[in-house]
This record gives C-alpha cells, sequence and structure tokens, in this order.
C-alpha cells in the first residue's frame, strides 16, 4: 500500500503527467485530492500496471477523488515553450482547476513544480496574474519516484496516462499509418518507419528529432 499523504495539509494535491517522451500527440497531465479514507490496494505508478488495471482503476478514482482534473497541452504549445515547460504548465492548469483548491501540491520528479509561471507565450492557455499568485501561495514538493510511494501522484499518473491513450486511439483514426493506438506517439520502430515514409503529421512535435541522425526528413 502506498502512503497516503506527504504533508500535514488536509486537502494535499497529487499530480502527474503522461507522453513527455513522445513523437507525436499533446502531453497530458492530472491532479487528484483523494479523501484521507481512500484505499486501493491495487494502485500504483501507472507504469507498474497493465492497461487493463489503469482503465479498471480510472472510474474508481473519479468516483471517489474530492476532486481531480486532467489537462492537455498540444503539439503547437509544446513546440512553443518546450516539452519540460509543457508538462509544468500542464499540471499547474490542473490545479487551477481543482475544487476546492490544494493546501498542498506533490509533484512526481525533482524540478519545482511553480519555479517558472507567466512565461510568454502566444499559443494556449495565459495564466492570470491572479492564477499566477494562487499557484505561487501553495506549497509543493517534489517527490523523485513519487509515481510509486504516494497515493495521490499514483492516481495522477494512471488518469494522465488512460485519458492520454485515450486521445492517441482517436487521433489514430485520423492517421491509421502510424498505429499510435499500439505506440500511443512513443518513438517504436514502427512509429519511426511510418514518419520516414509518410512524413510528420499535425499531431506531430516539430521541436523533436523524428528520425534518428542516419535518416532525412523533407519538412
Amino acid at each position: 500500500m502506498l502512503n497516503k499523504r506527504y504533508s500535514f495539509s488536509i486537502l494535499e494535491c497529487g499530480t502527474d503527467e503522461a507522453g513527455r517522451g513522445c513523437l507525436a500527440g499533446p502531453v497530458t497531465a492530472a491532479a487528484v485530492i483523494l479523501p484521507d479514507d481512500f484505499e486501493n490496494e491495487l494502485l500504483n505508478d501507472s507504469k507498474q500496471l497493465t492497461e487493463k488495471a489503469r482503465l479498471q482503476l480510472q472510474p474508481i478514482i473519479e468516483t471517489q477523488a474530492l476532486s481531480f482534473a486532467v489537462t492537455h497541452i498540444n503539439t503547437i504549445e509544446i513546440d512553443e515553450i518546450n516539452i519540460l515547460n509543457a508538462s509544468m504548465k500542464a499540471m499547474q492548469e490542473c490545479i487551477l482547476q481543482l475544487q476546492p483548491t490544494p493546501e498542498y501540491i506533490i509533484v512526481d520528479g525533482n524540478r519545482p513544480l511553480n519555479g517558472k509561471l507567466g512565461k510568454p507565450q502566444k499559443t494556449g492557455k495565459i495564466f492570470s496574474a491572479d492564477e499566477i499568485e494562487l499557484l505561487k501561495s501553495i506549497p509543493s514538493s517534489s517527490i523523485i519516484k513519487g509515481d510509486s510511494k504516494f497515493l495521490s501522484i499514483a492516481a495522477a499518473s494512471i488518469l494522465a496516462k488512460t485519458y492520454r491513450d485515450a486521445y492517441m486511439d482517436k487521433i489514430h483514426e485520423e492517421f491509421p499509418m502510424y498505429h499510435w493506438n499500439k505506440n500511443k506517439g512513443y518513438p517504436t520502430k514502427e512509429h519511426r518507419a511510418a514518419i520516414q515514409k509518410y512524413g510528420p503529421c499535425k499531431y506531430h512535435r516539430l521541436s523533436f528529432r523524428l528520425l534518428p541522425e542516419q535518416f532525412t526528413l523533407d519538412l
């Protein structure tokens, strides 16, 4: 059983992202506030679970959470502000949607969640001054491998993964040649072979190296 909380705050939120290393599709984040009495022996880091287990846990988390939110950051915004900033911004957007507002935030990883706020950009959501101040006012901690240590981060990792997988399954119907229903946009040999054959599409991250150096790609 994972730990229930990191802080002494009653409303502690866990947040995580999925799809950071993909060549196509959004980076997706989720934030979850679980009740104190939440228990589930199956719940773990999404990467340690089968797809069947993740889909089984998704409605349990959504039904029993005090609050949850999921955000997609699309490829245009990823290419503009870079994938690290996009990952952080996706989690920040989720936190702003939570009701009630969390009193403490724990995030998977080793970087401060609110280190960069109000970054100038042309696309995507622009944070207001009030939203920036709200995010800055909430204390947070970054926890390495937090998704395998704390229930709320694990729950967020599952929602981020299942929502992103569903998104990739949907856009697979538009561009079936890339086989996103199987690779979910990750840089598999099959995915890269399709990019080499058909070129990139509107869902590919053009700021990423889509093909190894030995291959060329006309953009």
